[in-house]
């Protein structure tokens, strides 16, 4: 009767070091590997570059020229969510790569497109006219040169400009940029998750 109870006390310890291994082995795996070691993760969760602190946009009045001439382009940067591209109003190869994937992700968005402005704030050489109506003509292209411009463009970083899109949030805050290289699905999923999340814009 004796040995009987302690054999079975035996085998309580054992099963319950086993589920105390199944439990904290893996745990300390996890810990050591991500802690422990240089390995991390290779995908985010967003596509994109997160702008961290996200950079409050000056408030500023801009000569509009597309699609309609303007003297200033009223509420810039706010009320909606807006795709901006910076570069030469003369639109090269990558600012044409731009602007198409712009295009894309905005069309990809549906019936939540509406929500989203595409703006072309130009830094020089303005502007391409013809192509930018015929070919974008969703696009509000932005004349950003001389003094008026300058501390809207200082807000944008400037290394690799050419190859990059920017999300703008409704509240003026630049908080995204994005490689448009890449292909256009990876910046769709970003969009449609912040606007998901977003009770603004």
């Amino acid at each position: 009767m004796h040995s009987s109870a302690e054999g079975l006390r035996a085998r309580n310890l054992r099963t319950l070091a086993l589920l105390a291994a199944l439990f904290l082995v893996p745990l300390a795996l996890a810990f050591f590997t991500y802690y422990g070691s240089s390995w991390r993760p290779s995908r985010t969760v967003n596509h994109g570059r997160l702008i961290s602190p996200p950079q409050v946009l000056p408030s500023v009045s801009l000569p509009q020229v597309l699609p309609a001439p303007a003297a200033a382009a009223p509420a810039l940067f706010r009320a909606q969510w807006s795709l901006v591209y910076v570069g030469s109003g003369a639109c090269d190869a990558n600012c044409r790569e731009g602007l198409f994937v712009m295009r894309a992700a905005r069309l990809g968005l549906n019936n939540d497109m509406t929500r989203v402005a595409q703006v072309f704030l130009v830094t020089g050489d303005c502007c391409a006219r013809e192509y930018l109506a015929h070919e974008h003509p969703g696009v509000r292209v932005l004349d950003a040169q001389g003094v008026a411009g300058a501390p809207l463009l200082r807000a944008f970083p400037a290394p690799e400009r050419a190859h990059t899109l920017f999300v703008v949030d409704p509240l003026g805050n630049l908080m995204m940029r994005y490689d448009a290289r890449q292909n256009s699905r990876g910046l769709l999923e970003d969009l449609q998750k912040l606007l998901r999340l977003s009770h603004i814009g």
